[in-house]
């Protein structure tokens, strides 16, 4: 069995898509065969995002693939799921997320010490296109500057 501690799913498109604003960490409820699955790796958070039904926070779009050994229970792969916060956390970000071009989407994914799978989510602004360029401005050239000091190390 492999070691469930180091498993950390990444939304790496939200980091360019969005500008975030502020993080949270929630918990997220979950089923039998979803949290096996997950601790396997399985899982995927590109296009998710979260919304709010009378007043408690749900993630839509996250896929967490059905597992191998599942039986007929198995869960359905691209199911909403209910996230837990802070009722001081829900308040905020419910007033946060009714701006105009705000929106929760989710960032990480990752299975505490405790052994609880939980999502950081973040209060995000979609970016522009001009910032959506300045962001790969700045990965190239971070990316020359380390090739230059490593050549420089030797």
């Amino acid at each position: 069995m492999s070691d469930y501690r180091n498993i950390s799913i990444k939304n790496k498109r939200a980091y360019f898509n969005y500008e975030i604003l502020e993080e949270f960490v929630a918990g997220i409820v979950l089923a039998g065969t979803e949290i096996k699955s997950l601790r396997l790796g399985k899982a995927s958070l590109v296009d998710c995002y979260c919304y709010f039904v009378n007043h408690e926070l749900f993630i839509r779009g996250m896929n967490i693939a059905e597992y191998a050994w599942g039986n007929i229970n198995n869960h359905a792969p691209k199911r909403d799921r209910k996230l837990l916060l802070t009722a001081r956390e829900l308040t905020k970000l419910e007033r946060a997320s009714q701006d105009k071009g705000v929106t929760i989407v989710g960032l990480r994914m990752f299975i505490n010490d405790r052994g609880f799978a939980k999502v950081a989510i973040g209060l995000a602004r979609g970016k522009h296109e001009y910032d959506k360029r300045e962001t790969i401005k700045q990965r190239d050239t971070k990316r020359e500057l380390d090739t230059i000091k490593k050549q420089y190390r030797r």
